[in-house]
């Protein structure tokens, strides 16, 4: 019986590679191999790659074969992943910028109001992150929720961005149970081996942004930013005053805006 399954299969398998149809797949399907591109690494910093792309030649044979005929709209393909892969022991100083995206961080202390800032990006359907101070955390549950609920992005600023607070991992645990995201994300603007080790053991990305504004907003923005950029913003007046038009000359660019969700994909 075993032999006989096993020489069945084998002829299955012969008849199958000299049908027409099959070969006719197996002739194009170097034409449609994406290879991906690795993420690029620079002692302590990484931008992520992107995954490639090949045909499914037995799916795309079998999906052809009910019609009888090839056709190229009902090729199936797999995923080939990069070799290099996003690090926790690596800063994250930008998306991929073959993407055409850019990603809004907005730092958040225990004295910010972002209800500007969210009708503003509401307004334009655009996603976003707020790293939050562990104090803002603590006393703004129902605004966390609201953030969660519209798909922006919890990133963990600790407690005045000491990452060896004990705080910093019962952020990271809520932020986990209650938000729509896959990762959690720490902050740092300068090297900073001792916070990097503690964020990567506790399995969170390290963002360094590319763009930290610090008094002009829409002229540092619009002198920086490139596809990937990943831009932070201190919530204040003049952010709020000038949000649109930095939205505005992004969107002139080009760029799409998305949270580092997205932006970091792979």
């Amino acid at each position: 019986m075993l032999f006989s399954i096993f020489y069945t299969n084998r002829i299955s398998t012969v008849i199958r590679n000299n049908d027409d149809l099959m070969i006719e797949i197996n002739s194009i399907k170097d034409q449609y191999i994406y290879p991906p591109s690795e993420a690029i690494i620079y002692e302590n910093t990484i931008i992520p790659g992107l995954s490639g792309r090949e045909i499914d030649v037995n799916r795309s044979y079998r999906r052809m074969k009910k019609l009888g005929s090839f056709n190229d709209s009902l090729l199936v393909y797999r995923e080939i992943k990069p070799t290099n892969r996003l690090r926790y022991d690596k800063y994250i100083i930008g998306g991929n910028p073959n993407k055409k995206e850019v990603s809004l961080i907005f730092l958040v202390n225990n004295k910010n109001n972002i209800n500007s800032i969210l009708n503003i990006l509401d307004n334009n359907e655009i996603k976003a992150n707020f790293f939050v101070n562990g104090l803002w955390f603590e006393n703004n549950n129902q605004m966390i929720m609201d953030l969660v609920a519209n798909n922006h992005i919890i990133g963990n600023l600790s407690y005045h961005l000491d990452y060896t607070a004990s705080g910093f991992s019962w952020m990271n645990t809520i932020v986990t149970r209650i938000a729509k995201q896959n990762n959690t994300y720490c902050y740092n603007e300068i090297d900073n081996q001792k916070s990097l080790n503690i964020c990567a053991l506790n399995r969170s990305y390290t963002i360094r942004p590319s763009i930290i504004v610090r008094n002009n907003p829409l002229i540092e923005v619009r002198g920086n930013i490139t596809s990937g950029s990943i831009i932070s913003l201190n919530v204040s007046n003049i952010v709020e005053r000038e949000l649109q038009l930095i939205i505005n000359y992004i969107n002139s660019k080009s760029l799409r805006i998305v949270n580092l969700e997205e932006l970091l994909s792979e």
